[in-house]
């Protein structure tokens, strides 16, 4: 999966960025890598959200993270951007692998399908209900060809948290409103946000 399993990370980081205001545009920006250009990828942060690229992004190795209220370095509640350069020939090829390894961790998870409606690139959804009670949202993007890359949007939910419907419900505007462009080469591989 390319939710990272590996969220020890999150414990050592403390303290909060600014919160993003509503309609907050958000830039997550990469570096050109072998034949993928340099990238910028935009959404509107919601209300009350705090985007981070540069902290708490890099210490769990992904490329911008959203989160309310202060950084807890629990991964329930954090929408995660993941780019990474196109390997796999189709992104129907990208949710089956990601499937197949989902299912490899948890053989008892149940994988459904996550509606997703980007009018600016194709972009799937699934949503990954684990034998622990983490429902898993991911909606992977592909802006083409050119881009060398494709990128997702994942977030992790406790399947009993009664603010589920509405977190999903914003997870999906950040997913929905996600835009791909060409970027100025960008100073080393941090993908500062801007």
């Amino acid at each position: 999966m390319r939710r990272p399993w590996l969220f020890a990370g999150l414990l050592l980081c403390a303290g909060s960025t600014v919160a993003a205001q509503a309609d907050q545009t958000i830039h997550a920006d990469g570096p050109a890598a072998g034949t993928a250009p340099a990238w910028s990828i935009s959404t509107a942060a919601p209300a009350g959200w705090t985007g981070d690229c540069c902290t708490y992004a890099r210490a769990i190795g992904v490329n911008y993270v959203l989160y309310q209220g202060a950084w807890t370095g629990k991964p329930e509640r954090v929408m995660v951007l993941n780019v990474w350069p196109s390997k796999l020939p189709t992104l129907d090829a990208e949710l089956q692998d990601d499937r197949k390894q989902y299912l490899a961790h948890d053989p008892h998870g149940k994988v459904g399908i996550f509606a997703i409606d980007n009018r600016r690139m194709p972009c799937r959804g699934v949503l990954y209900s684990g034998s622990d009670h983490i429902d898993d949202a991911i909606v992977f993007c592909d802006p083409g060809k050119a881009a060398g890359v494709r990128y997702s949007w994942s977030m992790a939910i406790d399947a009993s948290d009664p603010m589920r419907q509405s977190l999903l419900d914003a997870f999906k505007r950040v997913a929905q409103r996600s835009t791909y462009t060409l970027s100025a080469q960008v100073s080393g591989s941090d993908g500062k946000s801007r």
